[in-house]
């Protein structure tokens, strides 16, 4: 039989041992099965090394050892039935392994038989079980009798003379495979042996020169190390080479969509002398930095030519982005197109709303007296509006009148209709789903592909990931506009230092009474807030995870009636309906309220310049870039500013190690580095549109930079002379599983 990477499952092993590969762990193809890597191996007689931690409750995992003791015991009740539990000799911590068909398993799991064992973790009084696991028996009387699938393996080994061969498993290594319930690791390796056995040579999809360059091993050989190789050096190559295929096939994929885009129709919008822009740009009061300059010559420049500007601004907090959009904005309203700024929470929409109308001042009041000539009109729409305001700002947008229209999600309803949309700006992308910034984009009249601009104040771990993998070109504000203080970070860990908290609060009145303002920030709104807000885990409660946290709500009442007794205070978070939002944030700006006890809905886009001090309370449980994010909320105007981390974990703990260096540096690309070190891949690429997570199974974004350069080198030269691949099929076949899921939509769209 001639297999190929391409073949389904069911015809290379049969349809009974491939449904439950597709049913539970969506394995389809050859490919899909080989490419369903061992997430370990087990060296001598555990898949636990020293230096692990022990598994979780649930998770499943290998043994090969020899049973120290073997009870027969009867249940309780009636009828009484016989199970046996063996305890392994040599596997740190104790380890058990119960057995509910006695009648068969007392007679060949005996004292010093050495066995494999393979299943699913539990825990009693401190001792590691396993119930009713996988096994073989490797030396003993039982020898090549157990659980079907580790003796099919055995079975499948026989020698010419049908002695059954235990070199299968006679080995310093066994793979160890992501499984379920349903279908464990052994099953797997079956599986993968049976398919290897029958696998075709095929054509290598990379050439013989990059091989030779990056020493990388043939597809062939690197698809069989993977699973097979003894020698951890094959496998080590093995996973570079594989790494390299996962960059290649997600370059490939996103190569054909830049390419795809950059084939539509621009809105071309030259700068017009005498318009918008230059009255913007000469009615400034302050001078732009060198930074911001170069980026806005280079969105000039963009937003001129017939193809869709695709373009990531990043910019530390404060480094002046805003202004920067909006005179590319201005520009699009000269050439008659209309733009949308599309931001996260309503907080951040109507900041940009005032902070843009106050920008332009008279050049935002066309139609309005003391307008300006050549003056466009900014609206504003959000959800908590009233149906006949939002009718208002509807009836603006379709008829053109409103040039720059800033909103909320309901920019993205049916109900609004653009005139001419030829831009869209969105603000803090990382907030946004899988299809929010394509639906709004489509709002375009046919033909036309808007120009795409997004900002992030932070370049969190997914903008990295879109930054290196995705088709955005990238512009990077680093300076400060001038005058701007830096701010002093501190961490108190207020189990070993309760006094330096309340130096904190004394500090808060020392500055009210100065004249500034200050904010005091908390993770979660009340005992009804279960989820304690950049945890990283979702579904982290207050309870879990570390030491109980303090509600917002909790908060406020201490504060108010203890140590900052006598100042006025104010309560912001997400579930304040909008008009009480914006009542409390209105007061905020106008010194009406001198601390505002908050959640992390002032994290984007609030710009108090008088606020110097910052508060964090349980800062552990928010992530390096939103703490940055937080503390970017103070240090906007000429004072000193000063934030503080404040968490009841233990200095020495990881987490106290994670606030330390948020607090040694104010460089938001560090930090970004430092995120993504910490949390790795799995959580920072999110989920795919249907909400199955996005992996990369070997490339790494933290240590495989090269590696993913290169490819992307590699398939930009593949696609300039064979854009159907034609001569490449084997690209294809890489390409497939970011091709033909949502994988690539999200990373492009995200």
């Amino acid at each position: 039989m001639t297999v190929k990477l391409t073949d389904r499952l069911d015809r290379v092993i049969g349809a009974k041992s491939a449904k439950p590969l597709e049913e539970h762990l969506g394995l389809r193809t050859v490919d899909d099965l080989l490419r369903h890597y061992p997430r370990s191996y087990s060296h001598g007689i555990s898949v636990l090394e020293e230096g692990w931690e022990p598994p979780r409750e649930g998770d499943h995992v290998t043994f090969v050892d020899v049973i120290a003791k073997a009870d027969l015991r009867w249940t309780r009740g009636q009828p009484q039935r016989q199970f046996l539990v063996v305890t392994l000799a040599n596997s740190k911590p104790r380890v058990t392994a119960t057995f509910f068909n006695a009648k068969f398993s007392k007679h060949i799991l005996t004292e010093g038989t050495r066995l494999m064992l393979s299943g699913e973790v539990g825990y009693f009084n401190g001792t590691m079980q396993l119930t009713h696991p996988a096994f073989l028996v490797l030396e003993g009387a039982g020898k090549g009798r157990g659980t079907k699938s580790l003796a099919t393996i055995a079975e499948t080994s026989r020698a010419a003379d049908g002695e059954v061969l235990l070199s299968a498993f006679d080995r310093d290594f066994f793979p160890i495979y992501p499984a379920t319930a349903k279908v464990q690791s052994w099953d797997l390796y079956a599986c993968v042996r049976q398919v290897l056995d029958v696998l075709d040579p095929f054509d290598d999809p990379l050439p013989e020169p990059l091989r030779y360059h990056w020493d990388l091993p043939t597809e062939d050989e690197a698809l069989r190390d993977i699973h097979l190789a003894e020698r951890e050096q094959e496998r080590e190559r093995a996973r570079l080479r594989l790494a390299f295929d996962e960059a290649v096939g997600l370059q490939w994929a996103l190569v054909e969509r830049r390419h795809g885009e950059l084939s539509s129709t621009g809105p071309s919008a030259p700068p017009r002398a005498g318009g918008l822009a230059t009255a913007l740009g000469e009615q400034l009061p302050f001078d732009l930095t060198e930074g911001q300059r170069e980026v806005h010559e280079v969105l000039r420049a963009e937003l001129a030519g017939d193809k869709p500007m695709h373009r990531m601004l990043q910019g530390e907090v404060g480094s002046g982005k805003t202004i920067v959009s909006v005179l590319a904005m201005a520009q699009m309203v000269d050439a008659g197109y209309q733009c949308a700024l599309l931001a996260p929470t309503e907080v951040l929409a109507v900041q940009h709303f005032r902070s843009i109308r106050d920008v332009l001042g008279p050049l935002a009041s066309a139609g309005e007296l003391g307008g300006q000539e050549g003056a466009t009109r900014v609206a504003l729409l959000t959800g908590s509006m009233t149906a006949s305001h939002k009718r208002l700002v509807r009836d603006e947008v379709a008829s053109g009148e409103a040039g720059i229209v800033i909103g909320t999600h309901a920019l993205l309803q049916d109900a609004v209709d653009f005139r001419n949309l030829g831009m869209v700006v969105v603000d803090e992308q990382h907030r946004f789903g899988v299809e929010q910034r394509d639906r709004l984009r489509a709002k375009a009249v046919e033909g036309i592909t808007p120009h795409l601009l997004v900002m992030t104040a932070t370049p969190i771990p997914r903008t990295v990931a879109l930054t290196v993998y995705g088709d955005l070109e990238t512009s990077v504000l680093r300076e400060l506009p001038r005058g701007r203080q830096p701010i002093v970070t501190n961490t108190i860990f207020v189990g070993q230092q309760p006094a330096w908290l309340q130096r904190a609060w004394q500090r808060i009145v020392e500055e009210v009474d100065a004249g500034r303002q200050a904010y005091v920030v908390a993770s979660r709104i009340d005992e009804n807030d279960g989820t304690a807000k950049g945890s990283g885990k979702k579904g982290a409660t207050a309870n879990q995870d570390g030491p109980p946290t303090t509600s917002v709500v909790e908060l406020f009442e201490t504060l108010s009636a203890g140590p900052l007794r006598g100042l006025r205070l104010g309560l912001m978070h997400g579930r304040l309906p909008a008009e009480e939002k914006d009542a409390v944030m209105t007061a905020f700006r106008a010194g009406e309220v001198d601390v505002l006890v908050c959640t992390t809905v002032i994290e984007v886009g609030v710009d108090v310049p008088n606020a110097t001090v910052m508060v964090v309370m349980d800062a552990d449980r928010f992530g390096i870039s939103q703490l940055h994010q937080l503390r970017g909320r103070i240090g906007r105007g000429t004072h000193p500013s000063l934030c503080l981390l404040a968490s009841n974990m233990r200095e020495d703990s990881k987490a106290g190690g994670r606030l330390k260096a948020v607090a040694s540096t104010q460089d938001g690309f560090v930090l970004a580095d430092l995120d993504l070190e910490e949390r790795r891949e799995g959580d920072v690429l999110g989920l795919s549109q249907s909400g199955r997570p996005i992996t990369l199974k070997m490339l790494s974004l933290a240590e495989h930079r090269e590696v993913i350069e290169a490819a992307r080198a590699f398939v930009e030269e593949i696609y300039d002379v064979d854009p159907t691949l034609a001569d490449n099929p084997g690209i294809a076949t890489l390409a497939a599983p970011f091709a033909e899921t949502e994988r690539v939509e999200y990373l492009d769209k995200a």
